[in-house]
């Protein structure tokens, strides 16, 4: 049989990682497309061309020039920059748009741009007209892959300009819609046909995520469990009527992680290095973590990580309602995340009561990040919603079973230490269902005890060592979207 041909495919972001990144669209910017250029596709990205993205290259070619598509999109550029975390990069440049200081959406002071309808419009116009004329590089994408709602009008856009291109869009989180005041429609050249239920318009708004729902070829969510959640109306936030309709045109594939970044046997940030067959050297990075934060140096007591997000959705604040029951245990506790100011403090006051049991760092450090993947005995990620999740693919990498709720990629990645999985050779971690304090505490209480069975605990770690994390068979898989969408 003949092998199908590489597909050209414009893989379209608000996030530009290492520059600009602000979760897992950013993790995902930066490794699938160089995973779908190892199997043979051509991929390239386009980004808007913020500040820092241009400052870090040092040659810029311009491929495009198009003048203003209509209403207030201003005139701008595509640049190629090269090479980028594997793939070309191409920025869209419009200086009265992306030059300024902060990140994608928000200033350097966290105030959400006022304009973002515009910032985001443009790319996704980019989008398409890069779909209908291609570039003077020669590259023509047969498919745009659009994120999130930044991304949402350029399926719309390119059915409305009739380019012949078809589109995917990938959802990291449908709670954030982009949903705008009608008054956007003229400045974003949206034709007026467009604002109705089978278009733009949800409750009376323009909605960049439901237009992309709606003029997708085909979409897909960042786990298979997610896929579902995102069909129900608690996991939905409205626009599950509008995901049951299109089910046949969902597929949920689960993330995977950049192995060589995140690889316990080659990791630099880590106080010893180790592997499957020298997991034994694992402790020396949980004391050099007791030592760090300093806890007593001690292997007489489980030690549960914490990297996070302090916001509702990651649900420490169930953590902090049992810190006390935790340190009696006993166990040890090290957090590492920065958000909700009453769960920094709650944090913080637990630390205080017990300043040799838990350690807390407000803040983030990539270093300590990875210090505590490898040093702590178990990793808790209590969320409520989490349509992927990547730190429990890191943990389960590095040996320290995850302690998850069922939901979202959690459930899709790690499988509980019940009876029946124990058995069959499946565990590696814990999972509990209620978002409630109690159960996060019960399944704490399985963990210690378990992790007091050595025997079984090592089978856990094993196990989880064992599972492939890596971006290629989640490559495959959204080639298959593609060319569903193309036949």
């Amino acid at each position: 049989m003949a092998a199908l041909p590489a597909l050209p495919i414009l893989f379209v972001s608000p996030e530009a990682p290492p520059w600009v990144k602000s979760g897992g669209l950013g993790d995902i910017t930066a490794a699938l497309p160089a995973a779908l250029r190892r199997l043979g596709h051509d991929v390239r990205v386009l980004v808007p061309a913020y500040p820092r993205v241009l400052a870090s290259r040092r040659t810029a070619t311009v491929v495009a020039t198009f003048a203003a598509p209509g209403g207030a999109l201003p005139a701008c550029r595509v640049l190629d920059l090269g090479e980028v975390n594997g793939a070309p990069l191409y920025a869209l440049d419009a200086p009265t748009l992306y030059d300024r200081p902060g990140g994608a959406y928000a200033d350097d002071l966290n105030r959400e741009f006022v304009d973002r309808h515009l910032r985001f419009g443009l790319l996704s116009r980019a989008a398409a007209m890069i779909g209908q004329a291609g570039l003077s590089d020669g590259f023509r994408p047969e498919i745009l892959h659009c994120n999130d709602w930044p991304t949402g009008l350029a399926p719309g856009y390119a059915r409305w300009i009739g380019a012949d291109v078809r589109s995917v869009i990938t959802l990291h989180n449908v709670s954030h819609q982009g949903n705008f005041p009608p008054d956007v429609l003229v400045p974003l050249d949206i034709p007026a046909h467009a604002f109705a239920i089978d278009g733009v318009e949800f409750h009376g708004q323009v909605s960049f995520l439901k237009a992309g729902l709606h003029y997708a070829d085909r979409i897909t969510a960042v786990s298979p469990r997610y896929g579902w959640e995102v069909r129900t109306p608690e996991g939905g936030h409205g626009l599950d009527g509008m995901l049951r309709a299109r089910a046949a045109h969902l597929r949920g594939i689960v993330n995977g992680i950049d192995v060589d970044l995140w690889n316990p046997a080659t990791d630099p940030a880590l106080a010893h290095r180790y592997d499957l067959a020298s997991l034994d050297d694992k402790a020396v990075n949980k004391r050099a973590l007791q030592e760090r934060l300093g806890l007593d140096v001690t292997d007489d007591l489980p030690l549960f990580g914490v990297v996070s997000r302090l916001a509702y959705q990651k649900g420490l604040d169930l953590l902090a309602a049992i810190g006390d029951d935790l340190m009696r245990l006993p166990a040890q506790l090290v957090v590492l995340g920065s958000g909700d100011r009453t769960e920094e403090a709650a944090f913080g006051a637990l630390a205080a009561r017990h300043p040799r049991q838990a350690g807390v760092v407000i803040g983030f450090d990539e270093t300590l990040a990875h210090l505590i993947e490898a040093g702590a005995d178990a990793f808790l990620m209590p969320s409520r919603f989490e349509p992927c999740g990547l730190n429990q693919l890191y943990s389960l990498r590095y040996g320290t079973p995850p302690v998850v709720r069922a939901t979202g990629g959690l459930l899709d990645t790690v499988i509980d230490a019940s009876d029946v999985n124990i058995a069959n050779g499946t565990a590696n971690g814990f999972v509990f269902e209620a978002p409630s304090a109690p159960a996060l505490l019960d399944a704490i209480h399985r963990a210690v005890t378990a992790w007091h069975d050595r025997v079984l605990w090592r089978t856990l770690q094993v196990n989880g060592m064992r599972r492939d994390s890596a971006w290629d068979a989640s490559a495959r898989e959204y080639i298959e979207v593609y060319r569903d969408a193309l036949a």
